[in-house]
Order: structure tokens, then C-alpha cells, then sequence
């Protein structure tokens, strides 16, 4: 309880980590807050069955809050989003000239702190990926502020973990995602860091995770 931990990912794809967790805390109990900016939910849960856990019947039963990035991010763009009086869309930075993240921050707390989520054991956040933020043109500070009162609202107020992903590049030329990915690094209680082969592919090992 009030870890925060870092999923960061080389050279190879670390979203099997996001899958192990999203599995473990629903099997454990746990509230999730679950914002997806990569995949769409039909991919999360048809992974999320093999491993034995059904995203559907736990949206349903009030466990699970799925925000699901691809969509919203459409809706936004061409308009489709109707948003409801005193609840503006997570994403409504995309049309707005600031890169503020407060309505995210706002998504998250409000999810996890929800009459009903006393039923559940401790809140979780798990983001996949934030590197996608930065793309959709988020600023880093705004990023590494988001995470920040993520932090503070999870891991000290409410006692809860949260769980990033975020990729990185030994030679990449995108400072911003570096310097978040290296500001993350100094905050994070746990680094799973996965990495692929550099010395080539192999039929039976992909890489590591250290």
C-alpha cells in the first residue's frame, strides 16, 4: 500500500507488466482506476480472460473504471463527446490551448473515491501508457504534475498504489518523454524495467526484466 511503481519498457513491449497487474489487483479485491490510452477495452479484456479475470463483470459490479484513451480522443477530435454539466471530458486538454491535466486528475480521484468504493480494499491507478500524453500534446510538466497529485491523493491520503507504464530509448532524440521517464525514475518506490536482446533475437528469450 502507497507504492507508487514504474513500468518502464526498451527495446521490447512491457505491456504483458500492465496485464499482470491489472489481473492481480482485480483478482486481490482492489478498486481500479484504469485510464488506457494505447489499446481499446475489447483488447485489455480478451487478455484479461486468459489470464482469468472478466473486465466486463468487473466495469459492472463497480470495481473496474475504464477510461478508454482511443475513444475519447476521437470523440473529442470530431466532436461526438457530449459532455455532461460539471463533468468535462479527462481528455478535454486535446481542445483546449493549455495542456492542463486537471480534469484527468479530477477523473482519477472522483473514480476512486466514489460512495461505493469503501466495498473494495485498497484504491489502485493504472496508466497505460503515459508517453502516449506527451504525443497527444501534453506538456511534461503538466505530465509529472498529473502524477504528482496522483501521488499524493493515492499513495499518501488514500493508501493506495499506482502503476505506470511509460517507454523510453537509450538513443532516442525525445527529450521530453526522457525527462519524464528520468523524473519518474527519482520519485518511483519500484522500477520493473523491461528490456530486449542487444546482442539480437532469439526464438526462446525476448530480454529482461530487472
Amino acid at each position: 500500500q502507497g507504492k507508487f511503481t514504474l513500468l518502464r519498457d526498451t527495446r521490447t513491449d512491457g505491456s504483458f507488466l500492465v496485464h499482470h497487474f491489472l489481473s492481480f489487483y482485480l483478482r486481490a479485491g482492489c478498486k481500479v482506476c484504469f485510464v488506457a490510452l494505447l489499446q481499446s477495452f475489447s483488447h485489455y479484456n480478451i487478455v484479461a480472460q486468459k489470464l482469468g479475470v472478466n473486465l466486463t463483470a468487473a466495469k459492472e459490479r463497480g470495481q473496474l473504471v475504464f477510461l478508454e484513451g482511443l475513444k475519447s480522443c476521437l470523440d473529442l477530435v470530431f466532436g461526438e463527446e457530449e459532455e455532461q454539466p460539471g463533468q468535462p471530458s479527462p481528455l478535454r486538454f486535446l481542445s483546449e490551448s493549455t495542456s492542463d491535466l486537471r480534469a484527468l486528475f479530477d477523473f482519477v480521484r472522483v473514480s476512486l473515491t466514489a460512495p461505493d468504493s469503501d466495498a473494495w480494499k485498497g484504491p489502485v491507478l493504472l496508466v497505460d501508457d503515459l508517453s502516449v500524453l506527451l504525443s497527444l500534446g501534453a506538456t511534461p510538466v503538466a505530465v509529472l504534475d498529473f502524477i504528482h497529485y496522483c501521488r499524493v491523493c493515492l499513495c499518501s491520503q488514500l493508501q493506495g498504489n499506482v502503476v505506470v507504464l511509460v517507454h523510453s530509448s537509450e538513443d532516442s532524440e525525445d527529450e521530453e518523454n526522457e525527462l519524464v521517464v528520468n523524473s519518474l525514475c527519482h520519485h518511483s518506490d519500484l522500477i520493473l524495467w523491461a528490456e530486449g536482446l542487444t546482442t539480437g533475437f532469439c526464438k526462446d528469450v525476448h530480454g529482461q526484466v530487472r
